[in-house]
């Protein structure tokens, strides 16, 4: 892995993560289009709202997150992606916008008819908006973006074989995780008619999700033999398999009603497709143009690096306790008597933040030497490797009480 390399790695996981987090977003607002009239359309509609509402806007963060890397560390590449992708690109940011906005009107709707009204308008936008996006990557991965202003086809470049399989995929990935997660959401609250219901929908949309992504290995070996070539038989086939195991061990887990454990079957499986098509792709970016050539110079990208590494050490903790707060109601973890703790549980409280600080920090220093001073390609694999413990070793210094307290609580629930 080289310098260059690196702001494609924390694109690609910001990719993974909006996939994840803000497609379960966009797939409550499908559920919550087809959940019917009747007074049991309106629950599911009020769950919906309910478990998305808190954290809509934080998921979105990682979209702003991965076109500001892209834009600075491969100006040429996003300067061609967002001029010929322009008219996708347009679509998907109207759909995000309604979306948005429905969260906000919905409180202030004072009939039935206007609650009606928004939630259509919400519905409509969350399967608008995952499409054009998931269109817009099918452009990508088919090479039909140019390098250039505008230089390829505003219609076809996203509309086109790939580009309808990739939107329509992500629709149906976007439904299945927030069946997974309204599920979880239902049980935690001892909701069993809506737990049972979500529970049918996460089965049926992930097997369709299935079917579609298998189907579409005919349409990339016709369409865009390269990347199926890269897919099946090249670096991108070990992504593949595990998208797939993953991906069946997260219906099993569905079925059985282990929803918690679904949760993180279903995100991987989602995220190791996102990794298998950008190693199957690599190292091209667009046609005619390699990361290599698409990237900014060596200062930028050392002060990408510099710069993300450290808004990680602030985001990721800050957007746990959003998680935490969400999920669980309030900071607190435990009610009465501290219960005993775990062996984990002792092993966090026992690492003092001084010491997890000062790992952190070694850490740091180890990654931006071998990132910046070195040029070789295994000086490179260490660097990213320190930057990764070192974002690991920062959230725990930064929430090592409540890592505690959380995995204890967890294990008396069990």
């Amino acid at each position: 892995m080289h310098l260059y390399d690196v702001p494609l790695v924390f694109a690609l996981i910001g990719l993974g993560l909006y996939a994840v987090l803000a497609g379960a977003d966009f797939g409550g607002g499908f559920w919550a289009l087809t959940a019917g009239s009747d007074a049991s359309g309106e629950r599911i509609r009020d769950q919906v709202h309910h478990s998305v509402a808190a954290v809509w806007e934080a998921n979105h963060v990682w979209l702003i997150f991965v076109l500001t890397v892209v834009w600075t560390a491969y100006p040429v590449a996003f300067g061609s992606i967002a001029s010929t992708l322009s008219v996708a690109l347009i679509v998907a940011g109207f759909g995000i916008i309604v979306r948005g906005a429905a969260y906000a009107l919905r409180s202030g709707t004072s009939s039935a008819a206007e609650t009606r009204v928004v939630d259509t308008a919400s519905g409509l936008s969350s399967i608008l908006a995952p499409f054009a996006l998931g269109a817009a990557i099918g452009g990508i991965a088919s090479r039909r973006v140019p390098v250039g202003n505008a230089a390829g086809n505003l219609i076809t470049s996203w509309l086109n074989p790939i580009g309808i399989l990739i939107g329509v995929l992500a629709v149906a990935t976007c439904a299945y995780l927030a069946a997974v997660y309204l599920a979880a959401d239902a049980a935690r609250r001892e909701q069993d008619d809506l737990m049972r219901q979500f529970r049918a929908r996460a089965l049926g949309a992930g097997l369709a999700a299935g079917a579609i992504a298998l189907g579409g290995l005919a349409v990339l070996h016709a369409d865009a033999h390269p990347l199926y070539r890269g897919l099946v038989a090249g670096d991108g086939l070990p992504a593949l398999i595990l998208s797939v195991l993953a991906g069946i061990c997260a219906l099993g887990l569905v079925w059985t009603e282990r929803f918690e454990a679904a949760q993180y079957t279903a995100a991987l499986a989602v995220a190791a497709i996102i990794a298998g098509w950008a190693v199957a792709q690599q190292p091209v970016f667009l046609p005619h143009l390699t990361i290599a050539q698409a990237a900014a110079p060596h200062d930028t990208l050392v002060a990408i690096t510099v710069a993300v590494i450290g808004g990680a050490a602030i985001v990721f903790p800050s957007l746990a306790l959003l998680f935490r707060l969400t999920l669980a109601g309030r900071l607190g973890y435990t009610d009465g008597a501290p219960a005993a703790p775990t062996p984990v549980a002792a092993v966090l409280s026992a690492s003092t933040p001084g010491l997890l600080v000062r790992v952190a920090a070694a850490c740091l220093l180890v990654s931006l030497a071998f990132l910046t001073a070195a040029d070789a390609r295994w000086a490179h694999v260490i660097g990213v490797t320190a930057l990764l413990v070192f974002i690991v070793t920062g959230f725990l210094a930064a929430t090592p009480n409540e890592l505690a307290r959380t995995t204890t609580s967890e294990h008396n629930r069990g």
